[in-house]
């Protein structure tokens, strides 16, 4: 059974004339014919009665008539929503953010996306590099955006956004408003991080790492899993810690951290998005607006 079978079934069953439905769909009378006869032999059913030279439903025609619209209804509005996702009037795109471009970074560009595409519905999770990565991979997400390395051969990785991480300590701390520290400074302190496999970790231990030290020579005495985990813990003086900029900016205006004298470099903002996996239009153009 296909769907033009089913339209022209519907088109003789409005008009119990083949003529009129072969003129109506503009075909021949015979490719009309054959197709109701292929429809009736295909399932063994009679769907019309042949009186002298003409055609009429009959009752097995009657009871199949509004399945068949029903399905031809259907297909109507797949086709108008497949129509209607073309032009970004409809649609679902699923976004997995890390934390920190979700919390600081992302909010505003979604608002944007969203006041131009009101159709599109965000789907946005949150987690870190770690787990976007693997969203993508998956296809649970069309989009991931990170701030760490990622080394998937499978993703394109295109670069939206950057930003800096700082290492921040109490006011009272050893660090703060000391000399230059020095690579070898950072061991002799205690720690509390984000968890491994973040990006804001994975940043800080290759910025140790291209110093000279051993990122497992760090006494962490504390491992959390969220940005405002860490900033509380830091705060309460729970140890040194390493985290963007934005987050910290309100604690350190408000002098319950200050910035440690050692510089880290900046980092980018990327956009993964699966090499082989359908790109949405949808995709398309969030992509765009991430990258102004």
């Amino acid at each position: 059974m296909t769907l033009e079978r089913l339209r022209i079934f519907v088109a003789v069953a409005e008009r119990d004339h083949v003529t009129a439905a072969a003129r109506a769909l503009n075909l021949t009378q015979s490719a009309v014919s054959n197709a109701i006869a292929a429809l009736e032999a295909e399932h063994e059913v009679r769907l019309f009665d042949r009186v002298g030279r003409g055609i009429v439903l009959n009752e097995t025609g009657r009871a199949f008539l509004p399945e068949a619209e029903a399905v031809l209804a259907r297909a109507q509005a797949a086709e108008a929503a497949l129509a209607d996702m073309s032009a970004l009037r409809r649609g679902r795109l699923a976004v997995f953010a890390s934390q920190t471009i979700a919390s600081y970074w992302l909010p505003r560009r979604l608002v944007d996306f969203h006041a131009a595409y009101p159709g599109v519905e965000l789907a946005v999770e949150i987690g870190n590099t770690r787990e976007a990565t693997l969203a993508v991979l998956t296809g649970a997400a069309e989009i991931g955006l990170v701030e760490g390395a990622v080394d998937e051969p499978a993703l394109s990785k295109t670069q939206v956004g950057s930003d800096r991480l700082a290492v921040l300590v109490t006011p009272d701390h050893p660090w703060a408003g000391s000399r230059q520290l020095q690579p070898r400074d950072l061991t002799t302190q205690p720690w509390v991080l984000r968890e491994v496999g973040s990006g804001t970790r994975s940043t800080l231990e290759a910025a140790v790492r291209a110093a000279g030290v051993d990122p497992a020579e760090l006494s962490v005495s504390m491992t959390l899993p969220s940005n405002e985990a860490v900033l509380a813990a830091a705060e309460a003086g729970a140890g040194a810690t390493a985290l963007s900029e934005s987050v910290a900016y309100a604690s350190v205006a408000a002098g319950r951290l200050a910035t440690a004298p050692f510089a880290l470099p900046e980092r980018p903002f990327r956009l993964l998005r699966h090499k082989e996996r359908y790109r949405s239009r949808a995709g398309d153009v969030f992509e765009q607006t991430m990258m102004r």
